[in-house]
């Protein structure tokens, strides 16, 4: 019984770590992402580099990079190795690249 309860419980925490874990994924709308687009193609930016840092989505980018506003959406944009970069602004996670 006991190492029932103890399987039960370790599968409950595993379905919560999972459930937390998809909490934290950003969904951009399409729509939203469009504007960010036509934006970004009229607002063009220089490539920086960052030496050392793996862009993935996640990622959080250092506070030397420089985060630029999209009108009318909450998110910000850089450019980073020619790759535009969507982020949170309030952690500065990445959560898309737009290729």
């Amino acid at each position: 019984m006991r190492m029932h309860l103890t399987a039960a419980a370790a599968g409950f925490l595993l379905l919560a770590g999972i459930g937390a874990a998809a909490a934290d994924t950003v969904v951009i709308q399409p729509e939203q992402e469009t504007v960010i687009k036509e934006y970004v193609k009229k607002q063009p930016l220089a490539s920086v580099k960052l030496p050392g840092v793996e862009l993935n989505i996640g990622t959080a980018l250092p506070d030397t990079v420089e985060l630029h506003e999209v009108p009318n959406v909450k998110y910000r944009y850089t450019v980073i190795d020619n790759r535009t970069v969507v982020v949170d602004p309030e952690t500065r996670k990445v959560i898309k690249i737009i290729q």
